[in-house]
């Protein structure tokens, strides 16, 4: 069974140029949540916008399968009285991409289009010659005459502003785009829903499908669905970094590289026997994996999982990723593809009242 066809793959471009930054991802997950809503039983969301569904509820026993919704962007800072805009970063935004690339400022009278300004390079002579960007000489640049024009436009101090770029193919192999970090990820557990929905599986727990809101900001949403599921486990999809691209150096970073399959992590907070699970479902299904290793924290959801409600039997599956947190971010199909088929592999390995046990 091919998970990617061309109904889920039209889902997975709209889904992903929607714009979803942290703490305003409404615009996605109601996307999101609309698509999978013919494949659970029931769905909810809390306050802070984190959506899940639910296949076969009312167990004791829960095992959530988890993504996060919520992508990088800036926050306006201040507005000069020459009407240019200084931002600060809402997530792990790089100010070292920023110059010359185009954004929508969301303001209070919808998007307005800007440019990240940055002198020519005629005219970084000098002192300027080897001028880099940073936070404190980054700006954005709508057109205006003065600060009231900008007011005039519903910018604001707080407005968020987005990068313009949107997702698309690259090839036959790679999508790219921004926000993949980690929407690929919120599409991969929405094609699990569809597929055990679409194979009539009935199993034998309460499985909640969860996009979780506010990752890039210290794994907030996760912290509060985490208390309020109290699951027995969860399995936990994030993006990771391909080592094996020019100026990276594997002998630091491991060696993950995008098309060789998913990555499964190593780490204090992942649960030993669920990912022993996963990987036993990776090799009796000859569905190639990767493995690398985080030292004290994973720094993804599945710390918050993990450490919640007296310890969450907890696991990461990554999907190797190139240039994160840039606008040219670079993920395989087949990676996709392949974690899905694991993913549906794995929740149907786990027993009811599975007993994660070390001793």
């Amino acid at each position: 069974m091919k998970f990617i066809n061309t109904e889920a793959e039209e889902f997975l471009f709209d889904y992903l140029n929607k714009t979803a930054p942290t703490g305003w991802e409404i615009e996605g997950q109601k996307t999101w949540l609309e698509y999978i809503k013919p494949f659970v039983d029931e769905w909810d969301r809390d306050t802070y916008g984190t959506a899940y569904g639910i296949i076969n509820p009312g167990h004791e026993f829960k095992v959530v399968i988890e993504a996060h919704a919520d992508e990088i962007s800036w926050m306006v800072s201040h507005i000069s009285d020459d009407g240019f805009i200084r931002v600060i970063r809402n997530g792990g935004s790089d100010h070292v991409i920023a110059p010359a690339k185009r954004v929508f400022i969301h303001g209070s009278k919808g998007p307005v289009k800007a440019v990240f300004g940055w002198p020519a390079i005629h005219l970084r002579k000098g002192k300027n010659a080897k001028l880099a960007p940073s936070m404190d000489n980054i700006y954005l640049d709508i057109g205006a005459k003065d600060k009231d024009e900008v007011l005039e436009k519903g910018i604001h101090v707080g407005s968020i502003a987005t990068f313009e770029d949107g997702f698309e193919a690259l090839n036959d192999d790679y999508y790219i785009g921004r926000a993949l970090d980690n929407r690929l990820g919120g599409f991969a557990i929405a094609q699990v829903a569809r597929a055990l929905h679409e194979k009539g599986d009935q199993l034998p727990f309460s499985l909640y499908i969860v996009n979780a809101v506010q990752e890039e900001v210290g794994l907030r949403g996760a912290q509060m669905i985490a208390e309020r599921i109290q699951p027995q486990a969860a399995i936990v999809i994030d993006v990771t970094h391909d080592t094996t691209t020019p100026m990276l150096d594997v002998k630091k970073n491991g060696e993950v590289k995008c098309g060789d399959g998913p990555s499964i992590t190593y780490a204090p907070a992942v649960h030993n026997i669920l990912r022993d699970l996963i990987i036993d479902v990776a090799e009796q299904n000859n569905i190639p994996i990767q493995r690398e290793a985080s030292s004290r924290v994973t720094g993804t959801d599945t710390d918050a999982f993990a450490y919640s409600n007296a310890g969450v039997p907890s696991a990461l599956l990554s999907i190797p990723l190139r240039y994160m947190h840039t606008t040219v971010e670079m993920a395989h199909r087949e990676d996709i593809e392949h974690l899905i088929q694991l993913m549906c592999g794995s929740v149907r390995a786990i027993k009811n009242q599975h007993n994660f046990n070390y001793f």
